[in-house]
This record gives structure tokens, sequence and C-alpha cells, in this order.
């Protein structure tokens, strides 16, 4: 059984992963600010700030899922959470799984990132925290963390949750796209990906992309 230590855990996608990873039998710590009303039998929720919980959940954990939206409050500040999160999984030898966003994939091997184009302006301020965050990872993070930033398909969201169908693609920072050119992932098909890559660790210091 691991103990994954789920950040974000009542946000889309860590509410998944807190009941994708209960159901594979893992112990499970969901850390948000308030408490869900929806509580998922036997998982453990701590609620209070990313920097007054992390200190003493991290060192105990085998994986870490860092799934915090750059909104609210947490605006401006997620590239130093974060920062602090890889440092603290990396002490403590823990599977480090950081969620980012679908404009940090590439359109094409070799090819500009789509946040370094034309993002609409709603969302132009959270894709570039989002990328800030791979960057980190990519240039900055600590030696011997085993770490994976995921990134979802261009249709994923609340909005269009979808159903588990348990078959989906696994690949690089390349964007992925079905034969009709959508790029789709459901909640519960994302979630499996990332608690997949707990279970099974294939891609180490690595940016990968779930889509079907």
């Amino acid at each position: 059984m691991t103990r994954i230590v789920v950040f974000g855990g009542t946000g889309y996608t860590g509410a998944n992963v807190v009941r994708e990873a209960a159901s594979r039998g893992h112990q499970v710590v969901s850390v948000s600010r308030t408490e869900p009303k929806d509580l998922v039998r036997g998982v453990r929720y701590e609620t209070g700030d990313v920097e007054q919980v992390a200190g003493r959940l991290v060192p105990d954990a085998d994986a870490v899922v860092a799934a915090l939206s750059p909104r609210g409050d947490m605006s401006g500040r997620l590239v130093e959470v974060y920062r602090g999160l890889a440092q603290q999984a990396a002490a403590a030898g823990a599977r480090y799984v950081q969620v980012g966003g679908f404009s940090s994939l590439r359109p094409a091997p070799g090819a500009p990132r789509f946040v370094e184009g034309d993002i609409p302006e709603q969302f132009r301020d959270e894709a570039l925290e989002g990328e800030a965050t791979r960057v980190l990872l990519a240039e900055e993070a600590p030696e011997g963390l085993d770490w994976v930033f995921v990134s979802p398909a261009g249709g994923y969201g609340a909005w269009a949750a979808g159903e588990r169908t348990g078959s989906f693609r696994v690949g690089d920072d390349v964007a992925l796209f079905d034969a009709e050119g959508g790029s789709f992932i459901s909640g519960a098909d994302f979630a499996s990906a990332i608690v997949d890559e707990i279970d099974r660790p294939v891609h180490h210091r690595a940016h990968i992309g779930v889509a079907y």
C-alpha cells in the first residue's frame, strides 16, 4: 500500500486522483483549504495552507501529487509553493507528480509550446503560471527527485467531465489528438493515468500528456 498525499485534493483533478487512489487500496491524504462535502471512505482529510501542513505530511509520503490551481490567493504563488513541495518530496524520497495544463504541450516535435502562441486573454495568466511550474521542474528540480509533469488533453475539466473508459494514450510533451483532430480526456481517466504513474512508474523527470 502506497501513502499518497494529494495537494489540491478537493479540486477537480485532485478529487478524481483521491478517488482513484483510494479505490486501488492506497493510503490517501487529501490536502485542501476546506473539507469537501462528499468524503471518500478511507481517505484522511487535512485542511490548511500548503506551507503549514506540507512539512508534517510529505516526510512520510511515498508519492506527492501537486494539483493546485493558480487562482484566488494562490495566483502568482504557485511556483514558490511547488518549489517547496518538490524540495520536500526530494528529501523524503517520494515520487513527485505535478499537474500542469494543456498549453504547456507542443503541437509538433520541436515546435513552440502552445503557451508561447496566442492564448485567449481570460486563460493567459493561468497558462503562463502553469508553464512556469513546468520550467521550475525542468530547470531547477532537486537532484534525485523522481518527478513527472502531467498535462491533460485540451478538452478537459469539470465542464466536460466525461466517463471512465479505462482506455487512453500517454505521450510525451507533444499533444495527442484523435482522428477528427479533437483532444479530450475525462477526469476519471486522467486520474487513472496519474495513479498509474505512481503504481508503475514509467516516466522519470519528464513531461507527459494524456488523451484519448
